[in-house]
């Protein structure tokens, strides 16, 4: 493992699976005491990211070689085909441990969540799947990060999410992927990757993730009487309503704006952590 290999791993794009991973901790009472919180939190930081983004990038060469927001720490790398040949071969020595581990700890049921995590990267990337480049299928399938919280129940003993808190999530997962789809909307077009922003275009894909965040808040406000998280995404989807009919329209972000956008996301992910945490709303559906 390298620096190279760290980048593979976007730690500017952890925040997904870290935010999924501390819901299910909201109301407890000591659980940063515990051996398995610290021991999923490692895992679903650098190993699983790696191979999330690592598959990606192992089956997206041609797109990444022309994406000037990659090569970096927050966006991911710009490997070249040697660095990523490899790849395959590491995840494999990263994860199996893993697997290993957390089976032994919780049983046949972490297995088989382990598992489907692994199964949807594959169906994600390779063929003759390759999901990733199915529209509207890319964006469904995201729906997988939810799988994240089970396996967080699971390891802490946790007491399993109710299931407005799972759709909610699974919207927050389709929502940070459109992001990402915006913003690689030309270098998809010159490696001929079909995604939905391709399709669809800027300006109808910003309005489609801005219906998301609008029936997000609608959720967080009448479902979980979660005035600060909608509120704060309030701000968001009026941003993103300047953003989509005023600011920018269909022109692209500078490779500058993404990276203060890529910082602000980050920041606010952490806010926001912090606050379903001490707050719990998320857990305590009124709906």
């Amino acid at each position: 493992m390298n620096l190279i290999d760290l980048k593979i791993s976007r730690p500017g794009l952890w925040f997904p699976t870290l935010w999924i991973y501390l819901v299910p901790f909201s109301n407890e009472v000591g659980f940063w005491k515990t051996i398995p919180f610290w021991l999923g939190i490692l895992f679903v930081t650098f190993p699983l990211n790696y191979l999330v983004y690592g598959l990606n990038d192992y089956n997206d060469k041609e797109a990444d070689a022309v994406n000037d927001r990659k090569g970096n720490f927050l966006f991911g790398a710009k490997a070249s085909a040697v660095q990523l040949a490899s790849v395959p071969k590491k995840m494999m020595i990263l994860i199996i441990p893993f697997i290993i581990l957390f089976t032994i700890m919780s049983g046949y049921k972490m297995f088989i969540l382990l598992a489907v995590m692994i199964f949807v990267n594959i169906i994600y990337n390779f063929e003759p799947f390759r999901i990733k480049e199915r529209p509207p299928f890319e964006i469904i399938i995201q729906v997988g990060y939810v799988v994240t919280a089970y396996f967080c129940t699971e390891l802490n003993d946790l007491p399993a999410l109710p299931w407005q808190t799972m759709l909610y999530l699974g919207l927050f997962a389709f929502q940070a992927h459109i992001a990402g789809e915006i913003m690689d909307i030309e270098p998809d077009i010159i490696a001929g990757k079909r995604t939905t922003a391709t399709l669809l275009k800027r300006q109808k894909t910003k309005l489609l993730m801005l219906l998301l965040l609008v029936v997000e808040v609608y959720i967080l406000w009448f479902w979980f009487n979660d005035i600060v998280l909608a509120g704060f995404l309030a701000v968001f989807s009026i941003w993103l309503f300047l953003d989509v009919f005023i600011i920018f329209k269909e022109k692209p972000y500078t490779l500058s704006q993404m990276k203060l956008f890529g910082y602000a996301i980050n920041i606010s992910a952490i806010a926001s952590m912090a606050w379903t945490l001490y707050a719990g709303k998320l857990m305590m559906p009124v709906f």
